[in-house]
């Protein structure tokens, strides 16, 4: 049955994802260059602008972008799993590690850069960094979920 809460919160998972692709992740604007320069993270790019908000350098990070795209592949899967909550389960456990990655992902970048800038500050993370935590909590909620069900299926196999 594809109609059961857990749908629900994979399908958050799946739109947690491609808010993190569409939005920014990270923000340095306290360079001490005292340039007025600063940085802007998303999924695909680094990039560095200079006080008038045009790009004077930039960078890809074309692998959070992927992380990102195969956490919401991997829940779209799992959704469509319901026949074998042990695959099902599988595929969330998988994806929590991506996921997982992803914000190691994120958080070795926005370090590497303010290691390289000696900032006084860690920089300010975006919605589309905060949407991955709260997509690792649904992915765990859908597991609690399912595990649920298993356990309700195993009692009805008991008793008959």
């Amino acid at each position: 049955m594809i109609q059961r809460v857990q749908t629900i919160f994979l399908f958050l998972v799946v739109v947690a994802m491609g808010i993190t692709v569409g939005t920014s992740l990270w923000s340095q604007t306290e360079t001490g260059s005292g340039t007025g320069d600063s940085w802007e993270l998303t999924a695909f790019m680094l990039s560095n602008l200079d006080a008038n908000g045009e790009v004077i350098q930039s960078s890809s990070k074309w692998y959070l972008s992927a992380l990102a795209a195969f956490a919401g592949f991997l829940a779209l899967i799992s959704i469509f799993q319901y026949k074998s909550r042990a695959k099902q389960m599988l595929f969330n456990m998988i994806n929590s590690l991506v996921m997982v990655s992803l914000v190691v992902a994120v958080f070795l970048t926005t370090n590497g850069i303010n290691t390289e800038l000696n900032a006084s500050s860690g920089g300010t993370y975006h919605f589309g960094f905060w949407v991955i935590l709260a997509a690792m909590v649904c992915n765990m909620l859908a597991n609690r979920f399912i595990k649920k069900d298993e356990a309700l299926v195993r009692s009805v196999d008991r008793i008959r």
